[in-house]
């Protein structure tokens, strides 16, 4: 299958993004909480298909959440205690740009945690998460797959772009060679943690404009009937003739032309 090009992409991109508002309209109106957790390889496009998700949806609803690396206290807390205060409340959404997986994805890999950390992680994570749906969130797991050589491109890709270098860190580059153990690591999670309550659903990023409609058309597509409709307001005549801005004590700096 060919990649999207940008074009076709948009177009079918809309009526999603129209889908989305819905979503958060049924969010707000019910009181449902949404968590949506977005795992998966470096470079896959996790921070891409959070934008598409989030793009049309009132950043007071619509919570993304990445977090930094532990700070010393935390790193001494429960596991699972950081991410808590990051759960939405009533009729609000949060999107996990990584999230307690870490654990057993880099941090694992990587060796930031022994072999009994990431045991202890692999079976309290059901259970954590159980809680939550217990509680009412709706939660959704991805992981986002690409295959080695197609990161490798995007790696490349960052280096060479000043506007992306930041994506790219030492241990990025550390982490490229380790291509099988995280295939092993993942493996290892998804047996642990694809459960009746809390699946994981699987989504290919070789072409990531494919993979974000993919993705939410999934999480779409798992949602009750979300049709709420549009409260009606009044948008009255001005009563008399629109006013020009007018200056006093600051004007206006002048306007960028490109010199």
């Amino acid at each position: 299958m060919s990649k999207l090009k940008r074009k076709e992409y948009e177009a079918l991109l809309e009526p999603l993004q129209l889908e989305l508002a819905a979503m958060a309209r049924w969010l707000k109106h019910t009181g449902k909480r949404a968590v949506v957790l977005l795992e998966g390889r470096d470079t896959a496009g996790k921070g891409g298909a959070i934008e598409a998700i989030a793009a049309h949806l009132n950043p007071r609803q619509c919570h993304v959440v990445a977090l930094p690396k532990p700070s010393e206290r935390e790193a001494a807390q429960w596991y699972f205690q950081r991410y808590v205060p990051h759960l939405p409340a009533a009729g609000e959404i949060a999107l996990f740009d990584r999230s307690w997986y870490n654990r057993a994805g880099v941090e694992q890999v990587m060796g930031f945690a022994d072999a009994a950390q990431v045991k202890a992680f692999l079976k309290q994570a059901p259970t954590f998460e159980q809680l939550l749906v217990d509680d009412g969130i709706v939660l959704f797991k991805y992981w986002l797959c690409c295959d080695q050589a197609e990161q490798e491109a995007r790696f490349a890709e960052r280096l060479a772009d000043p506007l992306k270098r930041w994506k790219l860190s030492p241990i990025d580059l550390e982490a490229r060679k380790k291509y099988a153990q995280y295939t092993s690591a993942r493996e290892a999670m998804l047996k642990a943690t694809h459960t009746p309550h809390a699946p994981w659903t699987l989504v290919d990023f070789n072409d990531q404009k494919r993979g974000r409609l993919t993705l939410i058309r999934d999480l779409l597509d798992r949602l009750p009937d979300t049709h709420v409709p549009l409260v009606p307001l009044e948008f009255a005549p001005l009563p008399g003739k629109p006013r020009r801005e007018r200056y006093g004590v600051l004007q206006p700096i002048p306007a960028y032309d490109g010199e």
